[in-house]
C-alpha cells in the first residue's frame, strides 16, 4: 500500500486518537491540575501527531524527516511520564493507564521502525513533485506580449503629454514651530 498523507500513517492515527482520550480523560483531572498536568500532557500528545505531520511534509530531506520524526518520538515519550503521573496521582485508572502506555509504547516503536528505514520513506523515489498551480498565469505569446508593451508605451507617453496641476493646500491657522519661523523664506 502507497501512504499519499500522513493521516493514513497507522501510526499518526494511533497518536491522534490516543491523544483525543487523553484530551477526554485530562476533562476529570482536578483544577488545580489545570496549568501543569493537565496542560503538559494534552501538549505533549498533540505534539506527538504535529511532529508525524511535519516529519511527512520534510521528507524531502532525509535528516530533517529522521529529526522531525525523533521529536516526536520524544513527546510520546514526554506523554508516557504524564502518564504515570496521572496514574500516581490517582487520576487514572491501572487499566486505563495499561492502555495507553501500551499505545504510547506502540507509536515509539512505529516511529523508531521509520527512523531507521527513513531511505525507504525519502530520497529519489519518494521525491515530491511540484504540480504547476491554477493561478500561474500562462505565458504570453510573442504576439501578445508585443501588443501589450505598445499599449503600455502609448499610456505612458499620453500621461507624459497632458499638463499636470496641482491643487496647492491652504495654510493652517496653527502657530508654527520655533524651527520654522528661524527660516529665512525664498
Amino acid at each position: 500500500m502507497r501512504v499519499t498523507d500522513y493521516k493514513e500513517l497507522r501510526v499518526y492515527r494511533l497518536a491522534f486518537e490516543s491523544a483525543m482520550e487523553i484530551f477526554d480523560l485530562t476533562k476529570r483531572f482536578p483544577s488545580e491540575e489545570k496549568f501543569s498536568l493537565t496542560d503538559q500532557i494534552r501538549r505533549s500528545s498533540r505534539s506527538v501527531c504535529t511532529n508525524i505531520a511535519e516529519a511527512w511534509r520534510k521528507r524531502r530531506y532525509e535528516a530533517a524527516f529522521v529529526s522531525k520524526l525523533s521529536d516526536s518520538d520524544g513527546e510520546a515519550a514526554e506523554t508516557e511520564v504524564h502518564l504515570d503521573f496521572a496514574l500516581r496521582c490517582g487520576y487514572l485508572t491501572a487499566e486505563r493507564h495499561a492502555i495507553l502506555r501500551d499505545h504510547y509504547d506502540h507509536i515509539c516503536g512505529q516511529l523508531t521502525k521509520m527512523m531507521n528505514d527513513s531511505a525507504s520513506w525519502c530520497g529519489v523515489g519518494c521525491e515530491l513533485r511540484e504540480m504547476p498551480a491554477e493561478y500561474f498565469v500562462e505565458p504570453l505569446e510573442r504576439d501578445e506580449r508585443q501588443e501589450r508593451k505598445a499599449s503600455e508605451r502609448e499610456s505612458v507617453e499620453a500621461s507624459q503629454r497632458e499638463p499636470v496641476s496641482y491643487k496647492r493646500s491652504q495654510r493652517s491657522n496653527a502657530p508654527r514651530s520655533p524651527r520654522s519661523r528661524s527660516r529665512k523664506q525664498p
